[in-house]
């Protein structure tokens, strides 16, 4: 089949999410400017260069993320492990603004080294991050989105050694949960590896 967004897809659900899966979570703590604290998962995340570390999620709208994170320049990026899934998900409620997510999904508060906002403790690893940049992507007819992505250079990075195998980061063991389409998730249970070739001329 082939489809025009603007002209539905006839299905029984839109799977656009579930073509552009999977898409990892960054579970996303901030604080606002009067100390207000705010906890919520983002499935619109990812790493988006190396050099230096750099991250954005996007949020639909002035959602408290967007909010406080426009107010304090901080973030941090929890990792959702299995053992967290459930919690996670707790915390996407649709709660008035201001709620405390933290509270609301039974979840303790480590502070950060870095910056603020605190992790979520017990996750395998987490991402400090100060904000670089705040932007309102537009629509073809330059329209605003609604989307507002907030990108974050990553200042500290925490590692629960216990998910450490070897020197290397076990992913396997942490089970990072990611986000496919419709209510689906998925946790790490395998990995397999292939080498980057090297170019050869004749």
């Amino acid at each position: 089949m082939f489809y025009e967004p603007s002209k539905g897809h006839g299905l029984p659900h839109d799977p656009f999410k579930a073509i552009v899966a999977p898409r990892p979570i960054g579970w996303i703590s901030s604080i606002g400017r009067d100390g207000s604290l705010n906890l919520a998962p983002y499935s619109y995340f990812n790493a988006f260069s190396a050099n230096p570390f750099l991250v954005w999620f996007s949020s639909g709208g002035e959602k408290d993320s967007a909010t406080f994170t426009a107010e304090t320049g901080e973030f941090v990026a929890n990792l959702v492990g299995r053992d967290h899934a459930e919690k996670m998900n707790l915390t996407s409620v649709n709660a008035p603004r201001g709620t405390n997510e933290f509270d609301y999904a039974g979840l303790e508060m480590v502070p950060s080294q870095m910056v603020k906002p605190p992790r979520v403790a017990g996750v395998p690893a987490a991402l400090e991050c100060k904000v670089t940049e705040i932007f309102r992507p537009k629509m073809l007819d330059g329209s605003d989105s609604g989307a507002v992505v907030v990108a974050g250079e990553v200042v500290g990075i925490f590692i629960d050694d216990a998910f450490l195998t070897d020197g290397l980061f076990d992913m396997v063991k942490a089970g990072n949960v990611s986000r496919l389409g419709y209510m689906d998730y998925s946790a790490i249970s395998e990995t397999f590896v292939m080498r980057r070739p090297r170019w050869e001329k004749d």
